[in-house]
């Protein structure tokens, strides 16, 4: 009997946070944003402190979550976030991960779908913070590499989608292009959760039958200089790199498994 209570509570509760959530968006939109508008007139500066509202926004989010018991967490490496200019790669096995991505990295920048642009709930968010539109063509590489060189922190997850039910990642190019062209290191970011919750095909209300417990870890930089040489093209570098993030986030996702 109180097993079922406590489902049914987190349940519940996961739909109060994700309609909150929906509120928390409007008003952003509404009423922050436009005094930022008002306030901060330089674009960058105005860019920057939209970014910080979002992070504390998405830090209260995850913090209602966990004090309404849908969840628990806990990040290891976060110092390593702590930088400028970087590239982070993250698994994407559920639907908040990018939550809680932003919550914890500085001056946050991510890759956005077109549609969020035109959500009443968060197109104020993305367009305030100057996030990337994953519609530009081939200028979505160019648009990453220039978000980087400013000194933004890009959040991308190269599968492009939430993990396969069966876990196995299947890794696209863009994020090694960035990383190949652009010259720049990869913090690569492990993402756990037991048990697979908010996963490809989930609805939010199919809620597991103990609390998610979600593991972020931070793992060291991996260089690029290696796959940049003269005697190998951008293309079959950029594949080269993708194999071996494919491997690296299937060896992780086995061993913490």
């Amino acid at each position: 009997m109180r097993a079922r209570l406590d489902h049914a509570w987190r349940v519940f509760a996961t739909g109060l946070s994700f309609a909150l959530f929906g509120i928390g968006g409007l008003l952003l939109r509404v009423i922050v944003f436009p005094l930022l508008a008002l306030c901060i007139r330089a674009p960058e500066a105005r860019r920057r402190a939209a970014r910080a509202t979002i992070r504390a926004s998405f830090r209260a989010f995850v913090g209602v979550m966990r004090g309404l018991g849908v969840l628990r967490y806990e990040v290891r490496g976060l110092d390593k976030l702590e930088r400028r200019g970087q590239l982070i790669l993250a698994n994407h096995p559920t639907l908040i991960d990018t939550v809680f991505l932003i919550a914890f990295v500085p001056n946050a920048d991510c890759i956005v779908k077109g549609a969020l642009w035109n959500n009443p709930f968060t197109r104020g968010p993305v367009r305030a913070a100057g996030y990337i539109c994953n519609d530009r063509g081939p200028a979505l590489i160019d648009d990453c590499i220039a978000s980087l060189r400013s000194g933004g922190n890009l959040i991308i997850f190269p599968e492009g989608t939430r993990t396969p039910r069966d876990g196995t990642p299947e890794l696209k190019r863009g994020a090694a292009n960035v990383a190949v062209r652009g010259a720049r290191p990869i913090t690569p970011v492990l993402i756990r959760c037991e048990p697979p919750t908010l996963g490809k095909g989930d609805k939010w209300w199919h809620v597991p039958p103990r609390q998610a417990h979600f593991r972020i870890e931070v793992g060291d930089d991996i260089g690029v200089d290696s796959y940049r040489s003269g005697a190998m093209s951008e293309v079959v570098a950029a594949r080269r790199l993708t194999e071996y993030l494919q491997q690296l986030f299937m060896k992780e996702g086995q061993h913490h498994a």
